[in-house]
Order: structure tokens, then sequence, then C-alpha cells
């Protein structure tokens, strides 16, 4: 047979051998590559058959002349096609025949044919190319032709060299390249089973060697896992054994391997040692614990025996028993045995879980599709309390002494509240004393215009009580109690339990206090009191102007009534009144609903203007007596300084120049009397006589008489009410804006 033309090289037969080499390059010719002969033309100038090809645009090469360009054009284009021969296997039992499956790749770049046979593992045949890659002449008699692609096609049977192959089926590619050059394909078909190889199949089902080879790979678990765990709160009742009791534990699940670690949470002060672990990571059986094992004798693969071939090849390996009879199953907990309200064996203790983590939570949701983790308290139920019983008081020292000395062997002292101490303490001006006048309820005539003095030490919630100065009453003042706590009237005074005493809460104006037996009617209290209640209404209801102005406005339909009666009390038309008469107003008004607590708050409220600072004179008796107790008697030497600022010549500074000069001369007076002395003596302009301020601050000059510093009002009230002079908490109240605010009545 002779060799295939090389490509390029395929001219017609009539052309001699001699014609066959010639020397050529390449050409462009309409922007297409072709190979032009360097011949020069022959005698008679007829061109060279090389010359006269001309190029052609078809997608396929027509009959068997060559088209130059064709190559370059399906240059990397492969046509695949599947086949298999069937050939006859003499001389055997198993079978009469044999099918061999090929692969068939044909070129169109120069119609070249390639058939290579897969490789299959033990199949005893030489396989791999069965037919190197070069042109193939059709079978005789057509044998002085080539296949080409419209010899190919799907379903039919072709012969390469004697041996007929049939293509059964053929890839995408090369069905739409066939259908594009007009080939019309066929259905496709199926290749059939071998029939010893299909024996060899069904005796390796029946058989299921473990060859050695065979591995257990759990890599893909790891990877797919790693890092990922479950966890469980768990809890182990063991109160039914002696000395048992419940314990609270931890489970883990790692899903990397299937192993389970339990680590147990132990509280403050339990008494055991703080081992790390309970339960070793590892995989933990269902039946557990399941007995002792002998060496070996859990194991995922059985040896049956061990061979070896000749001394001179010898090849060592060894078989599995594929039954695994001398192997021990063992069932370990799984991801899917886990849940919430479960409860697993541990080596024999019963573990319940009873919640688990978000994780957890996400990963059966997903996985599983379960819904309900409904947790289950850990917490064992609280044991019963215990009611401690106490004797009773001895009366040796306070209560609370005589209760330490039961609590414990060793006596300690009675704790105190001193961070409350520390907050209520008085700091400054803020005192955080509650002071009441009160009087004496008694049946005795000569105690019945004893004036007392309530004060009420919010810092550790004692009390004291000192007699007013009276002339002629024929009683002593001074402390009537020393600062104490008192006890509420009416409890047993040898008892086991601590007594209760008087709280804060109870004290307002009006109200009556039992004092160790004495009865007191509080009359009145200082204005610092009726700030702070004021300022903690939460504490101290009656306080409350909205309150108070509420349970006046259920009066309304005696509006009338009282507006006349009020015009009546104030025949100048001032519209304002004392208070004496304002209070019996209201009370008749009211008929018992308002306290006088509750009144004093409205009156407060309604308090004239002028009523609410003092008289200058009183101002200047309480800067001389700062000034005295700090020994100040440089005045010229502010007046000198005052005449330098005041550059004009007018005898008056501004407010805040005055201001800031007694300060750098570090004048001994607080800065809210400095700041209300320099407001009484500012003109229209907010300027101030320098002259006259420190004339009049001028104590060893200006000797004033002594002015008596009293912050409350003083006058003699009906004896109904009180019975005895007292300090009252306002002097006028502007009645028509009370009727304006509570009956919407405006002034005729």
């Amino acid at each position: 047979m002779a060799l295939p033309l090389l490509p390029g090289n395929n001219f017609n037969r009539n052309v001699g051998k001699e014609k066959f080499h010639k020397s050529q390059h390449w050409g462009f010719c309409n922007n297409v590559g072709m190979l032009v002969s360097d011949e020069k033309p022959g005698i008679g100038g007829e061109l060279l058959l090389g010359q006269k090809l001309k190029p052609k645009y078809s997608m396929y090469p027509k009959g068997t002349e060559s088209d130059v360009p064709s190559w370059v054009a399906f240059d990397k284009q492969v046509l695949s096609f599947d086949a298999y021969v069937e050939d006859e296997v003499p001389d055997k039992r198993q079978e009469d025949y044999q099918i061999r499956r090929y692969k068939i790749y044909f070129y169109p770049e120069d119609d070249t044919i390639q058939v290579n046979e897969p490789k299959l593992i033990n199949s005893g045949l030489p396989q791999g190319i069965s037919i190197r890659r070069h042109r193939i002449c059709l079978p005789p008699p057509d044998d002085d032709q080539f296949y080409t692609a419209y010899h190919f096609n799907i379903n039919i049977d072709i012969v390469f060299y004697g041996r007929t192959f049939k293509i059964y089926d053929c890839d995408t590619f090369t069905k739409n390249f066939l259908r594009k050059i007009g080939v019309k394909l066929n259905l496709p078909g199926k290749c059939p089973e071998d029939p010893y190889m299909k024996f060899r199949k069904e005796m390796k089902d029946r058989m299921k060697p473990l060859r050695p080879y065979h591995s257990f790979d759990t890599r893909k678990q790891f990877l797919d896992y790693d890092r990922q765990v479950l966890r469980f709160f768990c809890l182990w009742d063991d109160t039914a054994s002696e000395f048992g009791e419940r314990r609270e534990l931890v489970l883990y699940y790692y899903l990397s391997d299937d192993t389970i670690e339990i680590k147990e949470l132990l509280p403050p002060n339990s008494g055991r040692s703080d081992t790390p672990l309970c339960l070793q990571r590892r995989k933990l059986p269902k039946h557990g614990p399941p007995g002792v094992f002998q060496p070996g004798e859990i194991t995922d693969q059985t040896v049956l025996n061990v061979y070896g071939g000749y001394a001179v090849s010898r090849v060592h390996g060894y078989l599995l028993d594929q039954c695994k009879l001398g192997k021990d199953d063992q069932e370990f907990y799984k991801d899917s045995d886990l849940a919430v309200g479960a409860t697993i064996n541990v080596w024999g203790r019963k573990v319940l879980l009873c919640d688990c983590d978000d994780f957890t939570r996400c990963y059966y949701k997903n996985k599983y599709g379960i819904e309900n983790f409904t947790s289950i308290p850990c917490k064992p139920p609280p044991p019963p309390k215990i009611e401690r019983k106490f004797p009773p008081y001895t009366g040796f020292g306070s209560e609370e002494d005589s209760l330490r000395s039961c609590l414990s062997l060793k006596p300690t002292p009675y704790r105190k509240n001193f961070r409350k101490f520390a907050e209520k303490d008085s700091y400054g001006f803020i005192s955080y004393i509650l002071r009441f006048f009160a009087r004496l309820i008694t049946h005795k005539c000569a105690d019945v215009d004893r004036m007392f003095i309530i004060s009420y030490f919010l810092s550790d919630n004692t009390m004291s009580v000192f007699e007013t100065t009276e002339r002629n009453s024929g009683n002593t003042a001074g402390r009537f109690l020393h600062r104490t706590r008192v006890k509420r009237p009416g409890q047993e005074v040898f008892k086991s339990e601590l007594s209760e005493y008087i709280q804060p809460e109870e004290l307002y104006v009006g109200a009556r206090v039992n004092v160790n037996g004495y009865i007191f009617h509080l009359l009145n209290a200082d204005e610092y009191t009726l700030n702070y209640m004021e300022s903690n209404l939460d504490k101290f209801p009656l306080s409350s102007f909205e309150l108070a102005l509420d349970k006046l406005k259920e009066e309304k339909g005696k509006s009338r009534e009282v507006k006349q009666v009020f015009t009546a009390a104030d025949p100048n038309h001032t519209k304002v009144v004392n208070y004496n008469i304002f209070r019996d107003i209201i009370m008749s008004i009211t008929v018992g609903k308002l306290t006088d607590h509750e009144v004093i708050t409205i009156a407060r409220h309604y308090r004239a203007l002028e009523d609410m600072e003092p008289h200058v004179n009183v101002l200047i008796t309480m800067a001389h007596g700062q000034l005295k107790k700090n020994a100040f008697e440089n005045f010229e030497r502010l007046i000198a300084v005052c005449e330098y600022e005041d550059r004009e010549k007018k005898n008056v500074l501004p407010s805040k120049d005055m201001r800031r000069i007694c300060k750098s001369s570090r004048l001994p007076l607080t800065e809210d009397l400095l700041v209300t002395l320099l407001s009484r003596f500012e003109d229209s302009e907010k300027q101030v006589n320098y002259h006259s301020f420190f004339s009049a601050l001028n104590w060893r000059t200006n000797s004033m008489i002594e002015w008596e510093i009293v912050l409350y009002n003083t006058e003699k009230i009906e004896d109904v009410w009180m019975g005895s002079p007292s300090p009252i908490p306002v002097r006028y109240v502007r009645y028509m804006a009370l009727l304006k605010d509570v009956f919407d009545l405006e002034e005729e």
C-alpha cells in the first residue's frame, strides 16, 4: 500500500511524479491565504497546474481535487464518532464474541482518520491507538478513492482495512458539522454490552471482595463540617442514689468526626474538684457500657489471609473478610439521635438534653426541618424555705444587736446603711432635716400651750424634739427627746421580729404623731421642709399642687358663693387676703376634704410677691453678722478701688463690676447674700452707689438697730386652729388668681 499523500500535494494522478514537489510560497487572493508555485510559465507561455489553482469559498472541498486553503479553514477541528467492533472468540466457553469500543476521529483539514480504543483495566488486550492518523482508502473496488466527511453518518457500518466498525453515535460538534455540509443524520443507536464484561460484573457483584486498596475515607466529612460543633445543655439527675444530686452538663457534638465531649458546670463552693472533662472526646455507644473487648476485636476491617507469590517475583497482599463475621458491631450516637427533650445513655448514666444554642437550632432546622425547641428548665426547684425562729428581745442593747448575736457564733456589730447616710447627710445649705412646729395634745391645762420643734433626720430616720421658749409658762425650754429612732405605737416590746419605726412619709402638716406615748399635732413646717416635700411628690403626695387643686375643683358649683366670701373679706379690693382668712374660707368650702398641708401647698403657689423677699435691713443685719465673725474692716480700700474703676466720677458702678471687686477683695459674704444685697442697691440702670453700699456694710461706723432675723412671719392665730402663736407659711394670698384657675371667674 502506498504512503498517504501529504496536504497540499493532492494533485491529479495524470501529473507526473516529478511535479509533486515544487517550490512554493504564501500568497493572498481576495484576503484568502493560498500557496503559489514559484515556477515560471512553460513552453508557449502556458501556466502550470499549480498556477491555475484559484481560491474557493465552499465550507468543504468537493471531489478529490486538492483545495489548498481547506486545512487552514478546518485547523484544530475534529469529528468524533463512537463505534464498536464485534469480534469472534473461538475456543472459549464463557462467550462466542466480544464487543470492543472505539473512537474514530476524522480531521477535515486533510481528510485523515485515527482510530483509538479506550483502555479498560484488566482487559488483557492491547489497547490505545488502533489505526494511526492517515488517509484511508475506501474498500474495493473503490480503493482508488479516500474517505471524506460525506462517507460518515450515525448508525452505519464503515470498513477500515477489512474490519467493520459500527458507528452508533457522535458528539454535538460532529452533528452540527455534518448538518452544515448537507448530510442527513440517522437516529443514534446503542452499543451492545460485552457478554464477558457482563459476566465479570455479575461475578463481582456476587462476591463483593474488599481489596487491599479499599479505604474508608472520612476527609470529605472533615472538610465539610470542620469547626462546626453542636452544643446541648444537659441535666444528670442522680438524686435517686445515695448522696446523689442534680448535675448540669454541657454536651459538645463534633460534626467533623461524630465524636462527643461532655463538660460539667460546677457551681461555686460545690465541694467537688474542678475536673476539665466529664467525658473525653470520643464516639459514644448507644448501649453502654458494652463490656471489655480483646485487642483487635473492634476493627473496621477483618483480615482473612496474607498471601505471596513465587520467590522470584513475590507479590505480598492480603484478603479481607467480605462478610465481616468477626466484627463486633456497635451503634454510636449520631446527630439525628440528639434532640431537646431526649434522654441519652452516657455509659450507664441517663442524661436529659434540656436546651441548645442558636447554631444547633439553625442546624436542625435546615437539615431535619425541626421547629420545636421548647427548653426544659435545668435548675432544680427551690428548696422549701426554712423559717428561722429567733428568741425574743431581751431588753439589753438595741434590737439589732440582740438579733446579731443569734445569727452567728461570733457576734458582729450591726451595719448601718452607710450609702444612705452619705447621700442624705447635711452638706452646705442642704440639711436633709425635716422640721415641724408641733403642739402637745393633752388634757392637762398646764401643758396645753407648750410648743415644740420636731426634727426628722433623713440620713438615719431618727427624730429629736425640742421645746421652744415661752415666757411665764413655767416650763424649761430645751431638749425634750434626744435624737433616736421612734417606734410606731402598738408594738410588743419583747418579740422576735424587729420593730417598725416612723417613716418620713407619715409626717405632714396637720398629722398627729405618737412619740413614745406623747401625741403631737404638727402645725407647720419650715421652708426647706416644704420645698423638699414638693420636690419629692412620689413620697409626699400631699405636697402635690395638682392633686390639691383637683379636690378644690370638685366644689365648682359653689363658685359664686366663694367669690362673694372672698370679696367681702377684701373691702379695699387689693385682690389679696391674709393666710388666716384664706384658710378659713377654703376649709369651709371643702368641708374636711383638704388637709392643712394641702391648704399650705395651694397658699404657697398663690402667695403675694412682696411676701417672698426679706426686708433690706434684715439682709444688712445678716451681712454684719458674717463680717463681724471674720473681723473684716477694710472698707476704705474697697471704696478706693471703686473710685479707681469709676473713670467718669459718677459714684456708681455696674452691679457685675461691684460683684467682681467684692470677690477679688475676698469680702466674707456668701454668694447668695452678696447678689441679693447688690440687687437691693441697684437703680433702674443696674448701677450701684458704692459709697452707700459699703457704708451700709461698715458695721463699725454704721451701727444699725439689731433686726431679728426671722425667716417666717409670726402672727397670733385663732384658738380654734392652733391655740398658740406660731409661724405661718405665707402672709398674703392672691385669691383672684385662684378663682380664675379653679372656677374660671374673671374680675368684674
